[in-house]
């Protein structure tokens, strides 16, 4: 391809981000990262802005590449026929490539009274409107999580350690993700912490109301604040735009990270899906899959094949609040084994993991600024963001 190439980046998430700045490295090559929101959302501290610990934000200058113009605004449709995508304050945004990055977030939980009465930690209005809910809430009043994955797990530990009445409704299992022996040191230290564990048959939520949770067994469980942390949506922009996606809603790739439809359009993060090569939706694969799009686009402009992606996983780190953690061991291919790291040695390898995550950003944005071909941080633009994004929180 002669000239200068467009690369628009559709979410500002660990993928998108680590996508733009693989790409803002090269020469010839200028990217547009579009995200709802003006600063880049610590996902991975979602929970601890919950509790004051942190505020799970940091300043898009410190982690993007100061050559990568950020456009703050959300994207409503992406015409690939036409290599653009407008946007909801009005306007379009052109392309030559478009790295498709917008996320995952709280999905719709299906539950009577759930979208109304319970609140969500995926995303950094949601985790927000629910530290103000429990700031205006007594210490004494009884908190609800439900959902036992890595986010239930992690808020409810978060809340205990802090002096909150927590009840984790698990639906089946705890942490089901992890390997039945690791779930013991989990178990353990929920118990310390004062947390009350109701797992096994009868135990999926089967209504929320504004001071009270039932459950399936006919349990009803008293319940000033509500927290669902089960499950996750993909938004619909990809469908809405003609791309073919899975069930989920995920853009459906090849194993280049491509979109069947489009070999314009590359995915990076939970928004993507290589239907034969399954991944976990996790900040551990979007900081994989970024620059490996970025791979794929870059090889492209250059005339060459694109190469199928390989991704490796080393496990998954919790932290049981600031005191405690687990960090649960897998083969490469991401199944988990019975080795695992507890206590407070458990919290200090995720803070580490955490702190790697943002420093390898910080990394990628000073590499990225290095590139003398493309001005500096004055060239970024930020247009205003819409009052009501609708986008999630990217990964």
């Amino acid at each position: 391809m002669n000239g200068n190439v467009e690369v628009v980046v559709v979410g500002g998430g660990y993928g998108g981000v680590t996508a733009a700045n693989s790409l803002a490295r090269r020469d010839g090559v200028s990217v547009t990262v579009i995200n709802p929101r003006p600063e880049f959302v610590e996902r991975i501290r979602l929970h601890q802005l919950v509790t004051g610990s942190d505020d799970a934000v940091e300043g898009f200058d410190r982690v993007m590449g100061g050559n990568i113009r950020l456009v703050v605004d959300t994207a409503t449709r992406i015409d690939a026929a036409e290599r653009q995508v407008s946007l909801a304050g009005g306007g379009t945004v052109s392309y030559d490539y478009l790295v498709y990055a917008v996320g995952s977030g709280a999905a719709d939980p299906g539950v009577p009274g759930a979208a109304e009465f319970a609140h969500s930690v995926s995303d950094l209005e949601g985790a927000e409107r629910l530290r103000s809910a429990l700031d205006a809430t007594p210490a004494s009043a009884p908190v609800t999580v439900v959902g036992a994955g890595p986010t239930g797990l992690e808020t409810a530990a978060e809340l205990a350690e802090v002096g909150r009445k927590v009840t984790l409704v698990c639906g089946k299992a705890l942490g089901p993700s992890l390997h039945a022996r690791v779930r013991r040191p989990v178990a353990r230290r929920l118990a310390k912490l004062g947390v009350t564990v109701l797992e096994g048959p009868g135990t999926k939520v089967a209504e929320v109301t504004r001071d009270g949770v039932r459950l399936d067994d006919g349990r009803e469980l008293p319940s000033a604040v509500t927290i669902w942390t089960a499950g996750f949506r993909i938004p619909d922009l990809a469908a809405r735009s003609g791309l073919r996606t899975n069930a989920e809603g995920r853009l459906v790739t090849d194993t280049t990270l491509t979109s069947v439809d489009d070999e314009r359009i590359i995915a990076a993060g939970d928004a993507g899906v290589m239907p034969d090569h399954p991944f976990r939706l996790s900040c551990q694969a979007a900081t994989q899959l970024g620059p490996a799009a970025a791979a794929t686009i870059l090889r492209r402009i250059a005339g060459k094949k694109a190469s199928p992606v390989r991704m490796f996983f080393a496990g998954q780190c919790l932290s049981l609040g600031r005191k405690g953690g687990v960090t649960q061991f897998s083969y490469p291919n991401d199944k988990v084994n019975a080795l695992s790291i507890s206590g407070r040695t458990g919290a200090g390898v995720k803070e580490i993991a955490c702190v790697f995550t943002l420093n390898k950003l910080v990394s990628g944005a000073r590499k990225a600024s290095s590139r003398g071909s493309h001005g500096d941080s004055t060239d970024r633009v930020v247009t205003p963001q819409p009052e009501h994004p609708t986008t999630p929180s990217n990964t």
